[in-house]
């Protein structure tokens, strides 16, 4: 089995926090392999447990997404639970006060390795908010769910940064949430003490579900290790008018809208015979989010080679698909997203406005994705110095 950061953190008989103040960056998916939560595992190693950071969805995990959430007082622990997915951009930061009655900051979080998912950004605003305040911060590794090997999507254009990528990177990136601690540290230049707990047995070409470790909920449309895998590809519908599955218990591999003809879509896109996908049609009705209590058509994606699989290039498919189909049905989300209002949401998700144009258009599958592997080649050798396994 993988030893996490955490596990690693209470085995050591917890010399790196005992006696001190320490606060804690986490969410439910911070576990051990009892289940038995990192807040906990603090406590049981000495470290005075003064205060506890969340995540987007909150402490407990149960906010949907892009919701508010206030801070608060934990009511079993009787610390204060500091929100850092509020009402606003600025409530993305913590406060430096909160931060200067830390000895160090922990965090631990589970990521599912895609450039979209917003808990790597809440740990890089705490990182620079700590180098503003002296505080030093401990990343404790967790694996990444997809593995550590495949790059996958171009990096993000000047400009399009937000809270779905505030630093250059591509979609699937491959980086532990160790590794990219220390990618943005450096390359961002932040003046901050950062140690980061490596894992013991983890290797780049290990998914989760070979991990041994027990799969818990990061986040409320994360249900399993094969909604992360679907991910990269199906967060793309966020910034449209087509449901992304929320609603349906298979988020992001079941998508569609009422106007979608499910067997003509599941049927173009097998005819493209992308790597390690079966594509298939059905009918659902989404019990809220997008056209909420509606039959939508639509298609479920079948991963049947996950180290085959492209799910953002089969992403891009799935939306050249659907826009072909109905045109004038598809629309674009114009609604604020992560708190951005002046640029399209599909632009900020795929770090520009390229996708967005090329339908316009109608470009091919491979003149979308003409310039990926150049992009990638690149990521590859700027993400070389900051690995930690093989």
């Amino acid at each position: 089995m993988v030893q996490t950061g955490l596990a690693r953190l209470v085995d050591d008989a917890g010399s790196r926090v005992r006696g001190r103040r320490v606060g804690l960056l986490c969410h439910p998916a911070a576990v051990d392999p009892q289940l038995r939560h990192a807040s906990e595992g603090l406590l049981a190693a000495g470290a005075r447990l003064v205060a506890l950071f969340a995540p987007e969805h909150g402490i407990d995990g149960a906010a949907q997404d892009m919701v508010g959430v206030d801070s608060l007082v934990h009511p079993r622990l009787g610390v204060p639970v500091y929100s850092l997915y509020g009402h606003s951009l600025a409530a993305l930061t913590p406060r430096p006060e909160w931060l200067r009655e830390l000895d160090l900051l922990v965090v631990d979080l589970q990521d599912v390795g895609s450039r979209y998912y917003t808990f790597v950004w809440t740990m890089l605003l705490a990182m620079r908010a700590c180098a503003t305040t002296g505080t030093p911060v401990l990343v404790l590794d967790r694996p990444n769910p997809l593995g550590g090997e495949a790059i996958e999507g171009p990096s993000i254009a000047p400009g399009f940064e937000s809270f779905v990528g505030l630093h250059a990177l591509p979609v699937r990136h491959g980086l532990t949430i160790g590794e990219l601690a220390r990618l943005t540290c450096a390359e961002l230049q932040l003046d901050l003490e950062l140690e980061v707990l490596p894992l013991r047995g983890w290797r780049r070409a290990l998914r989760f579900d070979a991990t041994g470790l027990p799969w818990v909920l990061p986040s409320p449309n994360m249900p399993t290790p094969d909604t992360a895998l679907a991910y990269p590809g199906g967060c793309l519908l966020e910034g449209t008018n087509v449901s992304e599955g929320r609603g349906t218990t298979r988020p992001f591999e079941i998508v569609g809208a009422p106007w979608v003809d499910g067997r003509r879509l599941a049927a173009e896109l097998t005819a493209l015979a992308l790597p390690g996908v079966a594509w298939r049609p059905l009918g659902f009705v989404p019990s809220f989010h997008k056209h909420q209590g509606r039959l939508c058509g639509g298609v479920q994606l079948h991963v049947t080679e996950p180290g085959a699989f492209t799910a953002l290039r089969s992403g891009v498919a799935l939306l050249a698909a659907l826009w072909r189909q109905a045109p004038e049905a598809c629309a674009w989300r114009t609604e604020p997203y992560e708190f951005v209002d002046d640029r399209p949401a599909i632009d900020l998700l795929a770090g520009g406005p390229w996708l967005r144009q090329g339908l316009a258009v109608g470009a091919t599958l491979e003149q979308l994705t003409a310039d990926w592997a150049a992009a990638e080649q690149t990521f590859a050798l700027r993400r070389r110095p900051f690995l930690l396994y093989d």
